[in-house]
């Protein structure tokens, strides 16, 4: 796998049409078809057509019906340049080379047509606990995923790594993912409150964990 947080990503030496534009702003060289995160097309230039992306198949759309994973995806199909970007967050590149990469839905920015993709549920966790279905890219080609803030690669080969569902971005998908519970009455950690989870990662790998738990939405008092 390549990306610029392992420092063996030089852009010129792989094939394809992505490049990042700025930090915060994903431009896609098109000449053929790519698939997006819906509404993240900021610009373009050229001749270019946007269709929803279906969830290409029976399984998967119950997938997405029961789990809410899984980001709403375009197929962008034309000639020129395409640019998308999520929310100013910022963007990381990483190319695939008959790999798999587990991705959350959230930070799914685009990637290579030719990528297979499904919904994954993590063992262990129950619907009811949030963020605990992410989806995996697997194959050869680009893919894009955004972070609020600047990011950590955490190395999960030497010791048991802990996230919070909502900062976890993307890990190597051959890890053993479960799930750590605070059983603590009362205990805050992370975004929850009572019982809280968090992602464990275990063997050889890596997790990216952005510097945010998502948008914290106020209480309201009667």
């Amino acid at each position: 796998m390549r990306s610029s947080f392992f420092g063996n990503l030089d852009q010129g030496q792989f094939p394809g049409h992505f490049a990042l534009q700025n930090p915060k702003m994903l431009r896609v060289q098109l000449n053929g078809e790519v698939l997006a995160r819906q509404g993240s097309m900021v610009a373009f230039q050229g001749q270019m057509d946007f269709d929803y992306e279906g969830s290409g198949g029976v399984g998967r759309f119950l997938k997405k019906m029961v789990t809410g994973e899984g980001a709403p995806l375009m197929r962008v199909r034309g000639q020129g340049a395409l640019f998308v970007a999520n929310n100013a967050d910022d963007v990381h590149l990483f190319y695939l080379e008959n790999e798999a990469i587990t991705v959350n839905g959230t930070n799914l920015l685009a990637f290579d047509p030719q990528l297979g993709w499904d919904i994954q549920r993590l063992q262990g966790a129950g619907i009811a606990t949030g963020g605990l279905f992410n989806t995996t890219i697997q194959g050869t080609g680009w893919v894009a995923v955004t972070a609020h803030g600047a990011p950590v690669l955490l190395d999960t080969s030497h010791a048991p790594t802990f996230a919070d569902s909502q900062s976890a971005v993307c890990w190597s998908a051959g890890l053993h993912v479960g799930v750590n519970r605070t059983l603590k009455a009362g205990a805050l950690i992370g975004r929850g409150s009572g019982e809280a989870a968090q992602l464990a990662f275990q063997g050889q790998g890596f997790v990216l964990v952005q510097a945010s738990e998502g948008p914290i939405i106020p209480q309201t008092g009667g």
